[in-house]
């Protein structure tokens, strides 16, 4: 255990809604009596404590024909809440989610309903059966304590090796398969010029040194061959997958789905554990600096796919600089809440500094 104490927890903690959720009780009830039975019922509705800083998500009972079904709910923050992200197809995170259950074996959730009106709650929202598990949660970060620092080294390479099969089997989806995907464009050069455009939306009126030196890397240390295009679920990492007996049972947040090469997927779960085990070690604790290392997540993945993942400098430094535009982002959301202030220089809103830092240096 860490021995962190309630103080330190709390400031971890960040507002992931600014909506009512009794409110939201009374509208997703009406909205299901529209929708199945005059007689429905919604009950136990409540936000979760970890993960999740993007789309806001519900989770509640729905009751009707004599049923009831465990649903969780993925709607897009309002205005007011800062949202990370400039725009949320959720119209296509429902198409990823069925081409990835259906087409790849992947266990994303089963969407019981998609409602594109924004009427009922005031913005799209959908509805999926909601899986019973475990996942790595970002607060406090798995690396610190829980049910996976305290697992069997096996348990937790069964754990690497099942979701990095994730990432074999959704890559054997061909952009065409995914239409809403495909529409926006592929490629590594189309997905880093995105993640520039982003930057810019984000970071328009607060310009951050450090996140346009790694800008400039990338295009100083380009891949001669980039590789084939695959469907990418964008987010690939452990705190996005539910757990059973350490064998994903959900897959979950695919806001960040796009068609780019594979190795920008592994390049994110790769550096995703990396900055954990990071912040982990600078508050003295161990964590686990032998998971989810490059040399294992490439190894598996080429044994699984025959893929040999190549240029992962490049990638892992790729998915740093992407990270730091998302949570520079969530930091100014922080500040906008008052949880934080903002600090003098802007390099700091970017967590992983010294690691993005030492990347680009060389």
């Amino acid at each position: 255990m860490s021995g962190l104490d309630e103080e330190s927890r709390e400031a971890a903690r960040m507002r992931t809604s600014t909506r009512d959720t009794a409110e939201l009780r009374g509208r997703i009830e009406a909205w299901l009596r529209d929708r199945v039975d005059a007689r429905a019922a919604v009950s136990g509705l409540s936000t979760p404590e970890t993960n999740g800083l993007s789309s806001e998500t519900l989770l509640f009972d729905a009751s009707w024909d004599g049923r009831t079904v465990a649903c969780v709910a993925r709607m897009a923050p309002s205005a007011d809440a800062v949202p990370v992200f400039p725009d949320y197809d959720l119209g296509r995170q429902v198409e990823v989610m069925r081409v990835a259950r259906e087409r790849a074996g992947v266990p994303a959730p089963r969407v019981l309903w998609f409602e594109p009106d924004p009427g009922p709650l005031g913005t799209p929202f959908f509805v999926m059966e909601r899986a019973s598990g475990l996942v790595p949660p970002d607060v406090m970060p798995y690396t610190f304590e829980g049910w996976l620092l305290d697992a069997a080294p096996a348990d937790r390479a069964r754990l690497r090796d099942r979701t990095v099969e994730i990432l074999a089997r959704l890559h054997r989806v061909g952009p065409a398969q995914v239409p809403s995907v495909a529409a926006a464009g592929r490629g590594l050069r189309r997905h880093v010029d995105g993640q520039r455009a982003y930057y810019e939306w984000a970071h328009a009126d607060l310009r951050i040194p450090l996140l346009e030196r790694a800008f400039g890397w990338l295009e100083d240390h380009w891949p001669a061959d980039p590789g084939p295009d695959v469907l990418n679920w964008g987010d690939a990492r452990i705190g996005n997958v539910m757990y059973a007996d350490f064998e994903p049972v959900a897959v979950l947040d695919w806001e960040m789905a796009a068609v780019a090469p594979p190795e920008v997927d592994l390049g994110w779960m790769i550096f995703l554990h990396r900055f954990f085990q990071d912040v982990t070690e600078v508050m003295g604790l161990p964590g686990l600096p032998d998971f989810m290392t490059r040399a294992d997540v490439c190894r598996v993945y080429r044994e699984l796919s025959g893929h040999e993942p190549r240029d992962m400098d490049f990638y892992e430094t790729y998915a740093a600089l992407r990270h730091g535009v998302i949570m520079a982002r969530v930091w100014r959301r922080r500040i906008h809440f008052g949880e934080q202030p903002m600090p003098a220089d802007p390099d700091d809103l970017v967590m992983h500094r010294a690691r993005l830092e030492h990347m680009i240096s060389g």
